[in-house]
């Protein structure tokens, strides 16, 4: 991160960066899952860090099947 780097993003940037809808960030914090939030005052943001560390925590790898095998189409 560099200086000009927030450390804390309101949640419409929040989705941008994920991806995902503002309703989406508003279902997951109501449904107690997704990334970390800070709550100040009425306002809720999230941390840069946090939506890395999220990000990296939920992030799926392909591997090569093995010699031999055929992927399937489902």
């Amino acid at each position: 991160m560099n200086s000009n780097t927030p450390l804390v993003v309101r949640e419409g940037e929040a989705a941008r960066l994920l991806g995902v809808s503002i309703a989406a960030l508003r279902r997951w914090r109501r449904e107690r899952r997704g990334p970390p939030f800070v709550r100040l005052e009425r306002c809720i943001g999230y941390g840069v860090a946090d939506l890395q560390a999220y990000l990296n925590a939920h992030r799926v790898t392909q591997s090569p099947p093995p010699d031999g095998e055929e992927l399937s189409a489902v």
